[in-house]
């Protein structure tokens, strides 16, 4: 495989039990599979530690901006998001195979951000509700005038015409 950032050859390494493709004496990237990432992306995870001194060549200049193709896929080109809420470290990511491509550097400051899964996910939670929780609020107010005039209109239409001349004979009108 070749790395989506420099066109070099990736190598394969084991770590643990995971074989990863790392740009070693290219721009040190790292490509993870499906669920590899999860394996090494907390503190107290140990078996990332090696990932973290990743050989590199400091004259490769990397684009950060430019779209890059999955390594696997060939003819998919990765979502590029954050990792995490603190929206500190952008990710490639392939919809295609799912996995991830992590530019030099980028997986120590991954390791640093949560101390572990739960951790991430109150994080993401409480981004979450500090955006949509207002805006939520107001939508289900609004849907909750809308259903009582609604009941009201149903309730009109039930005075006007009994329910045993609408077909279905619904408890509370055709609404």
């Amino acid at each position: 495989m070749n790395c989506p950032a420099c066109d070099k050859i990736l190598i394969e390494i084991t770590v643990g039990d995971i074989k990863l493709d790392v740009c070693e004496n290219g721009c040190g990237g790292i490509w993870f599979d499906r669920f590899e990432l999860q394996k090494v992306d907390e503190s107290h995870e140990s078996l990332g530690e090696h990932l973290l001194e990743i050989k590199r060549d400091e004259d490769i200049r990397v684009d950060h901006n430019k779209r890059r193709k999955c390594p696997k896929c060939k003819n998919i080109v990765m979502l590029r998001h954050f990792f995490s809420v603190k929206r500190e470290v952008e990710v490639d990511e392939c919809a295609g195979c799912g996995g991830y491509w992590i530019d030099y550097g980028e997986l120590k400051t991954i390791k640093t951000q949560f101390a572990t899964e739960e951790e991430r996910k109150k994080a993401a939670d409480a981004y979450f509700s500090d955006i949509f929780e207002l805006e939520l609020g107001r939508i289900k107010e609004q849907s909750q005038e809308k259903k009582e005039k609604a009941r009201k209109i149903a309730k009109a239409f039930r005075f006007i015409c009994p329910s045993n001349y609408i077909r279905g004979k619904q408890d509370w009108g055709a609404f």
